[in-house]
């Protein structure tokens, strides 16, 4: 039998599991804790030298089953989901890095995680923030003491893709763990394993789970970074496959230790909102490459950003490596226009953060998400003080260009 198509194995990954009673979905596993007739299993258990369950907060069967299919997207090979997007990148760092440690990030970053390196500096770990859509830049920025390269693949909110396959070779070139961002591509638009990640964050709340009904993150290891020369795996985690050595420290560190475990109830929610995301992306991806075009053309609009344009800067990487440029798309309005007139004269987007929902979303970046960083650090990321963020959804094309068309008209 031919190799299944995207779609095809996501809908059939829990069924094909041989679950109990011919379910076609994972049940869901309430229970906090699981016992053993032998108390010697549980041991094992305890110490890695058996596969099973002992408490929810490490992992339950639902979770497990989810994680099971993370990994299978995005050709992984271990995932570890948490309760949030921004669990999973605090994992990340935290777990894998110490004082004195040092780290190269892309600048063009989702604001939330550009407040972690504050955090991270305290802890005295250095971080240097690069303008990542050129290789030499974070080549420029390593250090004796870097440990590890982050990027976003497509930058919230400005949309700047950084030279995610020549960090790939400068990384591998120097042993560097290096972390990628997939969600807002998602591992239907992109494989970040293509260009030598190590590991793959994503945020499930968005274009995974894509209802926004729950929200939840992950961590996937490709398997494709030697654990054995890194420095900082603790001796107790240098045990058995060293393929899993990274994995079996944001474990136990970031589940075990700082609790941020996803419930099986939200595991299922998402496990079943997967299963449309290749259906969800091709709309909402279509629908807001429309808009962009559309948007660039009209005289009330003063900037388009949108890597899927021909005018982006990056868009040439873009096609090349993503199957589309996904969904979100922000905009500058011209002067003399408000753009929360603008945003409060459109009938079918709905004012709210988030992204990755079914219905279309928008916000003013400068006074929400971005305002905490400040007007300096806003410059740096290319968020100017007028820019809105749509997150486009799965609506009728047509509908959605008729709303913005009458927006921008009552301008």
């Amino acid at each position: 039998m031919k190799e299944q198509g995207f779609t095809t194995h996501l809908v059939h990954h829990d069924h094909n599991q041989n679950l109990e009673f011919g379910a076609i979905h994972a049940p869901i596993y309430n229970s906090a804790t699981y016992g053993y007739e032998n108390i010697h299993d549980l041991i094992d258990i305890f110490q890695g030298r058996q596969a099973g369950q002992a408490y929810a907060r490490q992992a339950t069967p639902t979770i497990d089953m989810l994680q099971n299919k993370i990994c299978e997207m995005e050709q992984g090979k271990a995932t570890l989901c948490f309760s949030s997007g921004m669990a999973a990148i605090v994992t990340v760092f935290l777990t894998l890095l110490k004082s004195g440690d040092h780290i190269v990030a892309s600048r063009f970053l989702f604001g939330n995680t550009s407040s972690v390196f504050g955090t991270l500096r305290d802890f005295g770990v250095e971080v240097t923030l690069v303008d990542a859509t050129d290789v030499a830049n974070v080549a420029a920025a390593c250090q004796s003491n870097t440990k590890m390269v982050f990027v976003e693949t497509i930058a919230n909110p400005a949309t700047q893709v950084c030279d995610i396959e020549g960090i790939g070779e400068l990384c591998d070139s120097k042993g560097l763990l290096y972390v990628i961002d997939n969600t807002i591509t998602s591992a239907y638009l992109f494989q970040p394993k293509s260009v030598k990640c190590h590991l793959i964050v994503n945020s499930l709340s968005k274009y995974f789970g894509g209802h926004g009904n729950v929200i939840g993150g992950s961590v996937t290891d490709t398997g494709l970074f030697d654990w054995t020369q890194y420095p900082n795996i603790f001796e107790a985690y240098r045990v058995g496959n060293p393929a899993m050595w990274g994995y079996l420290q944001m474990k136990k560190k970031g589940l075990r230790d700082m609790g941020a475990c996803l419930s099986s109830e939200t595991a299922a929610q998402l496990a079943i909102g997967a299963e449309t995301m290749a259906l969800r992306m091709q709309q909402s991806s279509r629908t807001t490459l429309a808009l962009a075009e559309y948007l660039a053309q009209h005289p009330k609009v003063a900037k388009v950003y949108y890597p899927g344009l021909e005018t982006h800067p990056q868009y040439q990487r873009a096609n090349k490596l993503f199957k589309a440029s996904s969904s979100m798309l922000s905009v500058d309005l011209k002067g003399e226009f408000d753009c929360c007139e603008f945003l409060n004269h459109l009938q079918l987007v709905i004012g709210a953060t988030h992204l990755g929902d079914n219905r279309s979303l928008a916000l003013p970046v400068a006074p929400t998400i971005f305002h905490e960083i400040g007007l300096e650090a806003r410059q740096k990321a290319g968020i100017s003080e007028n820019m809105v963020r749509f997150s486009i959804g799965i609506e009728d094309t047509d509908d959605l260009l008729a709303d913005f068309k009458q927006a921008l008209d009552l301008l």
